[in-house]
């Protein structure tokens, strides 16, 4: 008896709805305005607010360095967190309102 080698099912990634930012409108470093070696950096994140960061708009493009690639950038540093979260979520309660953003995010950054 011969064995053949089942083909594992092809997986499709789901595709992620990104709303534009309600943050910014431009390319450009959020903090520093720099246009070169961009990240996009989901303000809230974790198991699923990153999804929901990126379907509502909440997310500001960023340095590396100021995102994830040294000690100061947002991954580590938590004041920088904390005060990104708490802009974004006032940007978000003006257009959607406070009911809103805790509807979505589950609690007050503020």
């Amino acid at each position: 008896m011969t064995l053949r080698a089942v083909p594992k099912p092809e997986r499709r990634k789901k595709t992620k709805k990104v709303a534009p930012s309600i943050m910014q409108d431009k390319k450009e470093c959020f903090i520093t305005g720099a246009t070169q070696n961009l990240h996009r950096h989901e303000v809230f994140f974790g198991t699923d607010k990153r999804q929901k960061s990126l379907e509502w708009g909440c997310w500001v493009y960023l340095r590396g360095d100021l995102h994830n690639q040294s000690k100061r950038g947002v991954h580590f540093n938590a004041e920088l967190d904390k005060q990104l979260k708490q802009l974004c979520q006032r940007h978000f309660e003006k257009l959607y309102g406070a009911d809103k953003f805790r509807e979505v995010f589950g609690k007050s950054y503020l």
